[in-house]
Formats: structure tokens, sequence, C-alpha cells
């Protein structure tokens, strides 16, 4: 019984915990009047704007004859299945079927819809559950609506299970070695012990003996929403204003076998500095940024302090999550 239960968490975790946020898309990719398709979770999904421009997500799957919805066309606020027509609403109930009037299909709600959100150049959809569960509200970190941070999104596929990519992002010591022929990160000491410091929403891993040189220190925020993680890069006054170069990482399973990074790049700027970080990141920095990120992705390095206690944060949720299904399970077998 002790290796199902950890056969189930294990497997739980590599899908993707549930009731949690996820970044799914860019807000540019939704555009008005069309659908579009994205799989996260294990799960394919479509998303379109209604005619307000609001978001609406369901599974992509037409109940007719299992078309994808994302090859059909947006309505107003509905999407109809190119196949047969079969038009559906934001909650997945079928409200027209052109081919058959009557047809009792329309009024019925087989398809499964996901509750959306979108904030900062970025799409999130929530995975619940179950259906009935309401979400909580989308919290995004502070830099996000602070007018003092000007922030860019990049979003990058990966072939690896979201864990690595996580590993990754809790592994400051992996800078100095992986990136030493990297902009900025060539710098710092290759030998050092790793601290760890909690907090109210997950914990720190930050290199002891070494501080503002190189990739140092990773703050995982585990205990939130749409948890993710924060680090910061010292940049030199070649690199344009706005002092340290932050980057706030969100990470999304798409399948078992791969993920996708969602990537914000920030620095402290307003006004005219403001345009000249922005003109000067997309210029010059932005390839040498892409290179780091692809350095990232195909090595996969670890270091074992913070990749442990993620892993631990992944394990401990996942388990109270299954014993929360199994109690409502037996509840209802009463």
């Amino acid at each position: 019984m002790a290796d199902q239960a950890r056969e189930r968490i294990e497997a739980l975790v590599n899908r993707g915990l549930l009731d949690q946020w996820y970044a799914v898309a860019k807000s540019v990719q939704v555009k008005p009047g069309k659908p579009h398709a994205v799989k996260a979770l294990g799960r394919n999904l479509v998303l379109w704007r209604d005619a307000s421009g609001a978001l609406k997500c369901l599974e992509d799957y037409c109940p007719h004859r299992g078309a994808r919805l994302s090859r059909g066309e947006v309505l107003g606020d509905h999407i109809a299945c190119r196949y047969h027509g079969v038009t559906l609403d934001g909650t997945g109930t079928i409200v027209r079927v052109p081919a058959m009037p009557d047809c009792a299909l329309e009024g019925r709600s087989p398809v499964e819809s996901f509750p959306v959100a979108e904030g900062n150049d970025a799409i999130f959809v929530y995975f619940g559950s179950g259906r009935a569960t309401a979400p909580p509200p989308l919290e995004l970190p502070e830099e996000f609506t602070s007018p003092e941070w000007s922030a860019i999104l990049c979003v990058s596929p990966w072939s690896c299970n979201y864990r690595y990519a996580l590993d990754n992002l809790a592994d400051p010591m992996h800078g100095s070695y992986l990136h030493a022929d990297s902009f900025t990160l060539a710098f710092g000491a290759k030998q050092d012990l790793m601290r760890i410091e909690k907090t109210e929403t997950g914990f720190i891993v930050a290199r002891v003996e070494q501080e503002d040189i190189n990739f140092d220190w990773t703050e995982v925020v585990t205990e939130a929403a749409a948890p993710y993680c924060r680090l910061d890069i010292p940049y030199p006054p070649a690199a344009g204003p706005g002092g340290v170069f932050r980057i706030i990482g969100f990470t999304t399973p798409v399948d078992e076998g791969n993920c996708l990074v969602f990537f914000w790049r920030l620095r402290k700027a307003t006004g005219l500095a403001r345009e000249v970080w922005r003109f000067l990141y997309r210029a010059t920095l932005e390839a040498r940024h892409w290179h780091v990120l692809e350095q990232d992705r195909e090595m996969l390095y670890q270091h074992e302090v913070g990749v442990a206690r993620i892993r631990q944060a992944l394990m401990r949720k996942a388990k109270a999550q299954l014993d929360a299904q199994d109690a409502a399970a037996a509840r209802s077998a009463e």
C-alpha cells in the first residue's frame, strides 16, 4: 500500500498539481476572432476572446464527433466546430446545432470549461480538482503591478518534465559553470555551500559566501495560487539603466515529457530610462539571454539543497490533494 501511495503521488506531481493557476500562452497569441489551441497538464484546450474581448477556455473537443474546436470559428461570444457547426458558449454548453433543428444536444454541457485570467501579457488557466472547484484570485508578483518595474515576457518550450526546469531554477551554483561564457554570469567562485531560508510563501536558496556577484539566490514561492520563482542577476552599467536584472519565472507542465517556461525579465526603470532599457534589451541583450536559456534547456544541471526542498514541497502538496480526493470519495460512498 505504501508503494502504491508513493506511485500515486509521483504520478500526480509528474502530470502537474491541481488547484493552481498555470500560464498557458502570451496574450498576443489569442487574437480577436481566432481560436487558439494550447496544451497543459496533458489537456488539450482552446482559448478565444468573446465579442467584448474577454477570454474563454474550453476542452478542445467537439461533443458531436470529437473534432478540435480550435480548428473552428469564433461567432460573437461563442465558438463553433468547423465540422458540422455545433456551437458552444464559454461554459461548454451547446447553444446551437445548425445541421439538425431542435437537436437534443442543445442545452447540454458536455465540454469542460476552465477559469481563465490575463495578467502582465500572459494568459493563465486554472486547473481545479473538480468541476465545482472555485478558483482563488490570480495574485501575481508585486513587480507586475508596480510602476517602478518594466517587464518583458519570453516563453520557451523545454523537452523535459517541468520538474527539471524547477530543479534548474532552484540551483544557483550552476551559473558560474554552465553559463561561464555568458554576459555577467562569468563571474563568481566555483565552490560554495548553500543555505535555505524559509519564508511565509516558500523558501530562498542562496550561496553562503557570495552575494550580488552572479546568479546567487533563488526565491521559490510554492504557497501561492500560481507558484513561481524569483532571482536577481547583477548587471554592470554597460547593460543600461535599471540596476539588477530580475527574472520571475512560471513553469507549466504540457505533458510528462514537455513543459513551457514563462520568464519575465525586469528592471527598475521609469520614464526615459525605461524606454532606453527596453530598446537596449530588444536590440542587444535579448539574444544573449536566449543563449543562456538554451544552455539551461539543454543541460538542466541540479544542486541538491534547493532541489531537495522544491521536490519536498511538490510531494507534500500532491499528497494533500490526493488525501482530499480520497476523503471526498469516501463521503460520497457513505
